[in-house]
Order: C-alpha cells, then sequence, then structure tokens
C-alpha cells in the first residue's frame, strides 16, 4: 500500500473511531456523529483513488466519488444508497438550521461501517472490524 493510501485510511480509522465514540456519549452529539461518517466514507473512497493513482479531488460529494470508482470496484454500487445519505452531513449540519436525529446518527454508523468495511477489503486489509 502507498504511503499517502495509509495516511488516508489512518484518518478514516480516526473519524470512524470518534464518531463511534460520540455517539456513545452523553449527551449524544448526533451531529457530529454523522459528520465523522461522512468523514470515514470520503477518506476511504479517497484512499481507493490514491491506490489507483487516480487524483483525489477536492469534494465533499461521495456520490462524485462513486462515479470515479465504479469501473474499478463495482462492488461499491451496493453502497450507492449511503453514498446519498452521508454526503449531506458533510456540510448541511455543520450550520445553523439543520440538526441531525438519534435516527440518522444510528444510520450514519452503519452507512460509514458498511463503506469502511468494503473499502478495507478492496485495500486488501485483513481486519475490518472497528477499532477501540
Amino acid at each position: 500500500m502507498k504511503k499517502a493510501t495509509r495516511e488516508w485510511v489512518d484518518k478514516a480509522e480516526a473519524d470512524f473511531r470518534g464518531a463511534r465514540r460520540l455517539a456513545r456519549g452523553r449527551p449524544p452529539l448526533h451531529d457530529l456523529v454523522c459528520f465523522h461518517c461522512q468523514q470515514c466514507a470520503e477518506k476511504y473512497l479517497k484512499a481507493l483513488l490514491e491506490e489507483r493513482g487516480i487524483a483525489v479531488v477536492k469534494t465533499h460529494d461521495l456520490e462524485e466519488l462513486h462515479v470515479v470508482l465504479m469501473p474499478f470496484h463495482p462492488n461499491l454500487r451496493s453502497l450507492k444508497r449511503g453514498f446519498h445519505f452521508l454526503t449531506d452531513f458533510a456540510v448541511d449540519t455543520r450550520y445553523p438550521g439543520n440538526r441531525a436525529n438519534k435516527r440518522q446518527a444510528a444510520s450514519a454508523l452503519r452507512w460509514a461501517g458498511r463503506v469502511r468495511a468494503e473499502c478495507r477489503m478492496l485495500l486488501g486489509l485483513v481486519s475490518s472490524g472497528p477499532r477501540r
């Protein structure tokens, strides 16, 4: 694995761990959980781009990244709904007027976990269980 790919993976893992901790906290911080889940997915997709030697574009749109990766990783098709769901959390809940709820945070964690597991498998990373 390329050094730059590993750096994307490390950042993605930090976002995933952060989201899980924030979800267990009191009070739970649903907006931040959703944001970090989106960030985890984004960074894993960018790790796949990096590993393939494809320019990593500056975007938070997971669907855009998905389109670029589909020719190389058709298995990502099963995550399309998750990419659509998670994309809005990159910006929307970061500002007043939009809040994530408990249900959205739980869904975001599930989608981030699925994206994480698939990307880790595609990158040849054996363990896909969550690190604490």
